[in-house]
């Protein structure tokens, strides 16, 4: 791990690399750029014949594109194009990614944006190497280990309480992973990569049902903070289906950003309104509901730096799959996980005995998770051992093909063999980590391909946006937990001064033979891990392609009591009664958090044998994503 030194551009390299290398796929960016100007929707009022007058309809949404070229898949086709654009223009798959990003912040508002952070994995074709980049948010340093405790009760303060408030605010990664990244491995400026997005928080976006449900679900807290109203409950109403949105204050942070960098979210007048909207949060005159302040200063803002991290990687049927290191749990748990599966031939067995293992491995590989990853600054966090075939197959005995696991499981020590024994414990309950967050993935002509996830947590976020800025700041710090796991033990994700919380992103690239063949990653708070395992199982060992291992049904065992199922599985599936039969209890996924009960959005591609990439997204959940790519043939 490697950090970056304190500098005016918050980058890890000296700067000019950038500027230079992107001079060329500059002035052709700049070329498009005018082309973008005449060819997005013009300044229009927010109504339901907006779009039509405006003479565009926005970007078709396709789930799976195959072709040449470079490829770009997320879950909102205003996004994707942002970034296919980039890749048109000459640039890679770094700037593409950037790009596409930044766009999600404007069409995708209530998942990601500059005020979140996020994890961005890179495949270097040049290199043959996978780096990673650590862009979570950190807490404050005035933050210690009982700062969601009631100092009168001493006990946890009430999680929405925690999440609608100051203090649930970390410092934001966001803006430092983009211009990180570009400045190591992109050929273009943060400016020009913003641009596109720029244009389209300036022109405006077509609303559409999955917008206006996600803000439906948050209106009640969005009216309790007077800019956060102003913005997304335009004129006091939910925005319509077909009316046209537009996001000025986040055009005009995007053009201070491409102005000044980076440094201009962490120092300066930004960062002062930052620290001021999370110590006085804009309550509305007339909210009922307690508001607690945060703690985040200026100072912190000014300290926050990006992570470069040694990625995960574990060897499955013959592949190399990497992911993220703690800070995240999404690389060490899935990696466990195949670990376990990789002693039983799914593939040779039938549906009902491979989802058997699959959510046995998952429930394992959780109870071992909630007990040892967390940020790896402040605790051991043994992600080797954890990642160790010699422990993977000692725990992978606890697995009856006739009866299922009783959660909470508790967890083994991978340092200590003496642990590793058949015997079931148990455990502590499953941490609390809100569904929310975003993914995209792209790929370019050069071989090139990143995986990268960004959140603010769960949808909406705090809920509290910073004035006349556009977006909202992230309740990153509830992924922490409010208590020790247990009277003897603390656990790694208690908060702490200037401490990364512990994440489930899952963003991963899998290798073969030395070059891509997948990449891939979910929102879904602690189902992203889940959704991440059970995607490459549906691909690499029951014969699925990748749109139909991303369309299957999805389940999620994290060393709990029930298992979540999609309503698909639940209605239809033909496992369901023999997995009950093994004492599998499945139940719906709770909608508090999204309009719909389901589990994940995949963004994922994969290079094929022919060269040619395919692209995939979501056919129908939230509302189905955006899968495209440069040159597109059958």
């Amino acid at each position: 791990m490697s950090v970056r030194p304190a500098r005016p551009s918050r980058s890890r390299r000296p700067s000019g690399r950038g500027a230079v290398a992107a001079a060329v796929p500059l002035v052709l960016f700049l070329a498009l750029s005018l082309v973008l100007s005449l060819a997005l929707p013009l300044l229009s009022p927010r109504s339901s014949a907006a779009a039509a007058d405006s003479g565009r309809e926005p970007p078709a949404r396709h789930a799976v594109a195959t072709g040449y070229g470079g490829a770009v898949a997320s879950v909102n086709p205003y996004a994707s194009r942002a970034g296919l654009d980039v890749l048109r223009a000459g640039g890679n798959a770094v700037d593409a990614a950037v790009a596409t990003a930044a766009a999600l912040g404007v069409v995708e508002p209530y998942s990601a944006g500059v005020g979140g952070g996020g994890y961005f994995v890179h495949y270097q074709a040049r290199t043959g190497r996978v780096h990673t980049i650590d862009g979570r948010e950190t807490a404050p340093a005035a933050m210690g280990r009982d700062a969601f405790l009631d100092p009168a009760t001493g006990r946890p303060i009430p999680f929405d309480e925690a999440v609608n408030s100051g203090l649930s605010v970390g410092v934001p990664g966001t803006p430092a992973t983009w211009e990180e990244a570009l400045e190591g491995w992109g050929t273009v400026s943060l400016a020009a990569a913003l641009r596109p997005a720029t244009r389209i928080a300036e022109r405006g976006f077509v609303v559409n049902e999955e917008f206006r449900a996600q803000t439906a679900m948050n209106e009640d807290r969005f009216r309790d903070f007077t800019p956060t109203a102003e913005l997304f409950l335009p004129g006091g109403r939910l925005p319509e289906v077909g009316s046209v949105f537009r996001n000025p204050g986040l055009a005009g942070t995007y053009r201070l950003l491409a102005r000044e960098g980076a440094d201009a979210l962490y120092e300066g007048p930004l960062a002062r309104e930052i620290a001021r909207t999370v110590q006085r949060p804009p309550v509305a005159p007339d909210a009922d509901r307690t508001v607690r302040p945060g703690l985040m200063t200026t100072a912190d803002l000014d300290r926050y730096r990006v992570l470069h991290r040694k990625p995960t990687r574990v060897e499955y049927r013959g592949v190399e799959v990497y992911s993220m290191a703690p800070s995240s749990s999404g690389g060490t748990t899935v990696g466990e996980a195949l670990n376990i599966l990789e002693n039983t031939d799914l593939a040779g067995t039938d549906r009902t005995r491979a989802l058997h293992h699959y959510l046995e491995a998952s429930r394992i590989a959780y109870a071992d998770r909630n007990r040892w990853v967390g940020d790896p600054a402040f605790s051991d966090v043994p992600a080797e051992e954890l990642l160790s075939e010699r422990f993977a197959k000692e725990r992978a005995c606890l697995i009856d093909p006739g009866r299922a696991l009783t959660s909470p499981l508790a967890p083994a020590d991978p340092r200590d063999p003496a642990s590793w024994d058949c015997t079931a414990g148990r455990g502590g309950d499953e941490p609390y980590e809100g569904p929310s967050t975003t993914h995209l993935v792209t790929a370019d002509r050069w071989g090139n391909v990143v995986s990268y996830t960004l959140t603010i947590e769960q949808t909406g976020g705090s809920a509290i946006t910073v004035p006349g800025r556009g977006f909202l700041l992230n309740n990153e710090l509830t992924d922490f937990d409010f208590t020790p796991l247990s009277q003897e033990v603390d656990g790694p994700n208690l908060p702490g001064p200037g401490k990364r919380p512990r994440s489930s992103m899952a963003p991963t690239i899998v290798l073969e033979d030395g070059e891509p063949l997948l990449a891939l990653g979910s929102p879904g708070g602690s189902t992203i891990i889940t959704t991440v395992l059970q995607t490459l199982v549906n691909r690499l060992d029951l014969g699925m392609t990748l749109p139909q291992a991303v369309a299957a049904p999805r389940l999620s065992q994290r060393n709990t009591a029930t298992t979540l199922a999609e309503p698909a599985f639940l209605d239809s599936s033909a496992e369901r009664a023999p997995l009950e039969r093994l004492g599998h209890r499945f139940v719906l996924p709770p909608a508090a958090f999204t309009p719909a009960p389901e589990i994940g959005a995949v963004a994922a591609l994969e290079v094929l044998d022919d060269g040619r990439t395919l692209a995939v997204a979501e056919p129908e959940r939230r509302g189905g994503g955006s899968a495209m790519v440069l040159r597109p043939v059958r």
